[in-house]
């Protein structure tokens, strides 16, 4: 089966987060009919090919977001038109789990076996929730030691070398309340978050990331007050911090904690900032496969963030702006062209002069 055949059939799975089974049955039937070793957890799928320690790692998910009200053609119809294919997940991102399927397919059909090594795809569920339950991080006990991974995400087949991570902070300034007709027995907590807001403002991360620039740190949501005559005795404010491998979480909440009076607490540190050393292994191999490709840094999440121990590239076809889109569609050759670079990686990844 070609990527494109594959992706035609993906597409017409309405594969919610959670909603992953029927999609994920298809997936491991497939794969037991290629005679591939499938290994199943929940609904994530994994196929293998070879059985050395030496492990390459393809991951994609296989679940999308709801539909747009506006899309012009059905979600799941997976509809055709010159060569360009419509519908939920089209870019975001079953195009590079067909891709990946097809790839190991080809690389089977060819003979190809990884030199004490093991070429696996996992499609896994629950990417797009962006928080609880997650696939990839469920699966990753089950999995063996990895020496590489690509993580399949719309790209245009350009290799993402670093990607920013997601810290969330809360800050809390303290008062005390009153009537706000006698608001001076009081101490209104607004103030004090204006002052802290206003400390913030001036907070200077001077360390920058070649591919990802410097760390951006913004106030998102504001709570305060229970009654329009009440002095509130407490202020909260969200932060959003998009953190580069330049600085720890840990690090970037000393510093806010450093030059504000109110209370920080971390909501989130799950998705940590990663990014792949020049001389990666596994960026050699998609070099090798890919000279046209051009490294870059991306600002938008994914389940990279938990490989983050393992020297990884996201890369994947289409571009990203499409995902999540009423426009949401894919070029089908550029699906069949990413599963030949694919492939190619695989291959670039065993030669004998890549271990190291």
């Amino acid at each position: 089966m070609t990527a494109s055949d594959l992706l035609r059939e993906l597409v017409r799975f309405p594969s919610l987060s959670h909603e992953e089974g029927p999609i994920a049955d298809y997936v491991e039937a497939l794969g037991r009919q290629h005679g591939l070793r499938v290994m199943r957890h929940e609904n994530n799928v994994v196929w293998a090919l070879g059985d050395g320690p030496d492990v390459l790692l393809f991951n994609s998910h296989l679940d999308v977001v709801p539909p747009s009200k506006t899309m012009p053609h059905g979600a799941f119809d997976a509809y055709e038109e010159e060569g360009v294919l419509w519908g939920r997940g089209t870019v975001d991102a079953k195009a590079s789990g067909s891709a990946m399927l097809a790839a190991v397919l080809a690389l089977k059909a060819e003979g190809f076996m990884p030199a004490n090594g093991t070429v696996m795809v996992a499609l896994t569920a629950c990417e797009e929730m962006g928080g609880g339950y997650n696939g990839l991080q469920a699966l990753r006990p089950h999995l063996p030691p990895l020496a590489g991974a690509v993580v399949g995400e719309p790209t245009e087949l350009h290799p993402c070398v670093a990607q920013k991570g997601l810290l969330i902070l809360h800050l809390d300034a303290k008062g005390r309340t009153a009537h706000a007709a006698r608001a001076h027995l009081g101490d209104n907590a607004i103030w004090h978050l204006v002052d802290d807001l206003a400390a913030l403002r001036t907070l200077r991360f001077d360390r920058d990331d070649p591919y990802l620039g410097p760390i951006t740190l913004t106030p998102t949501v504001v709570e305060a007050g229970s009654a329009k005559n009440v002095v509130p005795d407490n202020a909260r404010v969200t932060l959003d911090i998009r953190l580069t491998p330049a600085y720890s979480p840990q690090e970037a909440t000393a510093m806010v904690r450093d030059v504000v009076r109110g209370e920080v607490t971390v909501h989130s540190e799950r998705y940590v900032p990663v990014s792949t050393p020049k001389g990666a292994r596994i960026l050699r191999a998609v070099q090798a496969a890919h000279p046209d490709g051009q490294p870059f840094g991306s600002p938008t999440a994914s389940d990279w963030t938990f490989l983050a121990d393992v020297p990884t590239v996201k890369m994947g076809p289409g571009p990203s702006e499409r995902s999540h889109t009423p426009d949401e569609r894919i070029e089908l050759w550029k699906v069949d062209e990413a599963a030949r670079v694919y492939a190619a990686t695989a291959r670039a990844f065993f030669a004998p002069s890549q271990p190291g």
